[in-house]
């Protein structure tokens, strides 16, 4: 609504996790850091605990991409469960097939064999088997003591199921009870993850205005940006609630700047907080005078056209309240204008595939049929008999091929390539348009066209061998080391500068210390390795945050 006002690309106060937004403090980035400890730890339970809002889900979805490739992930979301219940869970995140004989319920036991039997076999073949739990603090008594009896299943050399528990404070005081002191015994890495200092909540409002296309900022002032820490405590979710009815409002109001009483007004609309301070509490009143008066308002600002006046009295008579809870799904980027645009008419929900054979039936044999498949995304026809990697420079395309599975589909956010293993040791190959949320179901597409089909299905085909396209600089050399020069190295820079607010393109521009220095902070804020190497993944994740035009992975069909 307000973001060309201001010169944005985008609004950029969303309280979606959009992995475009990632801002990782110092905080977070130590919250990270306990969550890879605990993976190669051998075992037992690692606790993340935080105060709703404070960033948890941004912590497990950064940790969900540096997963490694060879660690089974199962994700709880919901988990007010019965033990029973949990137990189903489980074996159905991780594909474990199991049978009740009889009548009733299924037992325990039904559940614990299976289970156990596929940890020993994973484990057996070097792989690691991980089980996330979110909203940790609903879990029950009984239910943490079945969780605890779970960690029992081990070799003589390592446990063969690794729990990591997420949830807010309350979870730190349910473990310090003495029914469970087995459990807490048996937590090898914990952290509390506490809110964003002054200087943080600064850092993260520019952030997001960078992102979002203002990399100069200078749309809240000092005593704005001091009044927002204050009312949100620095929390970064209240942080979002607030900047964007800040926003708002100046939009409003025919404003270019957020100074504190604007800041004060919003608070007082979305937790109202402000009528606590006298000088907030008046301006409020003020502010909803100004609203229900709507023509004044527009008067004053020169708003005199209808859809202006629509805007205020939409925001006088439909506040809504704040959020109470945030979505705790792992969202991939969204699409581009232009493709939500081109995707708009309601489509049929593809068929889902229920067995590897149905998946194996519709996949393609000839690898250079998937190729061409990928290429039609970017509009590019490869050439008849010619090879699609061979073509792809003439079209300012390079191919890439990975390992990192799903955690590295959904971190370069692009369709591609999924190398599956045929009978009789030969390969097969689909597309991977869309993911879930979760990465729990895939939209494929084949020979027959677009299919469903859940990971559990896929998993045992998929070994996470991953190819792509992605759109190169001119004259790109394969990557961008230190010191180099060219013409690829002028397009970084530029590109960067569309990033982060920085110095554009200098004449015979290299890869010299200052440069580095920017790319090694981009790589930062993407989760990548701070080596300062512009190498693939960095240009792909560059391409996505200045806007480079590229299909999308997609999550509408899934």
């Amino acid at each position: 609504m307000y973001a060309s006002h201001f010169g944005l690309k985008r609004e950029p106060f969303s309280i979606a996790p959009d992995p475009r937004y990632l801002f990782m403090s110092e905080r977070h980035r130590e919250a990270l850091a306990h969550l890879l400890y605990g993976v190669n730890g051998g075992g037992g339970f690692v606790l993340l605990t935080g105060e709703i809002g404070a960033g948890k889900t941004t912590v497990c979805r950064a940790f969900l991409e540096q997963v490694p490739r060879r660690c089974n992930v199962a994700y709880i979301f919901n988990p007010k469960l019965t033990v029973s219940e949990l137990l189903r869970s489980v074996c159905e995140e991780f594909g474990v097939p199991w049978a009740h004989p009889g009548g009733g319920e299924p037992t325990i036991k039904d559940l614990i064999d299976p289970l156990n039997e596929y940890l020993l076999r994973t484990h057996a073949v070097g792989q690691n088997n991980l089980l996330i739990i979110d909203e940790a603090q609903n879990l029950s008594s009984d239910v943490l003591e079945q969780l605890r009896l779970l960690t029992n299943l081990e070799t003589n050399e390592r446990k063969l199921l690794q729990i990591i528990l997420i949830g807010q404070p309350e979870l730190r005081d349910m473990l310090a009870r003495p029914e469970l002191e087995q459990l807490a015994q048996r937590v090898i890495a914990r952290f509390h993850l506490d809110a964003l200092s002054e200087d943080e909540t600064a850092h993260y409002i520019h952030h997001r205005l960078t992102v979002a296309g203002r990399p100069q900022g200078g749309l809240f002032d000092r005593a704005a940006l001091k009044a927002i820490h204050r009312l949100t405590r620095g929390v970064p979710r209240r942080i979002n609630l607030l900047c964007d009815r800040a926003l708002l409002g100046a939009y409003a109001g025919g404003r270019l700047r957020v100074d504190r009483a604007t800041v004060l007004r919003a608070a007082d609309e979305v937790f109202g907080t402000a009528a606590a301070d006298r000088a907030g509490h008046r301006g409020a009143v003020w502010w909803r005078r100004l609203w229900r008066s709507g023509r004044a308002g527009l008067a004053v600002a020169g708003m005199v056209s209808l859809a202006g006046l629509a805007v205020i009295g939409w925001w006088a008579t439909h506040r809504q309240p704040a959020a109470s809870t945030m979505s705790r799904t792992l969202v991939l980027p969204p699409a581009s204008p232009a493709a939500r645009v081109a995707a708009a008419p309601a489509q049929a929900a593809p068929v889902q595939l229920a067995t590897g054979a149905d998946v194996l039936a519709v996949a393609w044999a000839a690898e250079d049929e998937a190729w061409r498949m990928l290429a039609a995304r970017w509009n590019w026809t490869v050439p008849e008999a010619a090879s699609p990697c061979a073509q792809a420079a003439r079209a300012g395309l390079q191919c890439f091929r990975g390992t990192g599975g799903v955690a590295l589909a959904r971190r370069l956010g692009r369709p591609g390539l999924m190398r599956l293993r045929a009978p009789g040791g030969g390969a097969a190959f689909v597309l991977l348009s869309g993911l879930d949320a979760h990465g729990l179901e895939a939209v494929i597409d084949t020979t027959a066209g677009a299919r469903r089909v859940p990971m559990g299905v896929l998993a045992p085909l998929w070994p996470g061998d991953f190819a792509t396209l992605w759109r190169t600089p001119p004259a790109y050399p394969g990557k961008l080391p230190p010191g180099h020069g060219g013409e690829a190295v002028v397009w970084l820079a530029d590109r960067l500068a569309a990033f982060d607010g920085g110095a554009a393109a200098q004449p015979g521009q290299r890869l010299d210390a200052a440069l580095q220095a920017r790319v090694q902070a981009f790589q930062q804020t993407q989760g990548l390795k701070a080596d300062g190497v512009a190498g693939p993944t960095t240009l792909m994740l560059l391409n996505r945050a200045s806007g480079v035009n590229e299909p999308p992975l997609d999550l509408r069909g899934s």
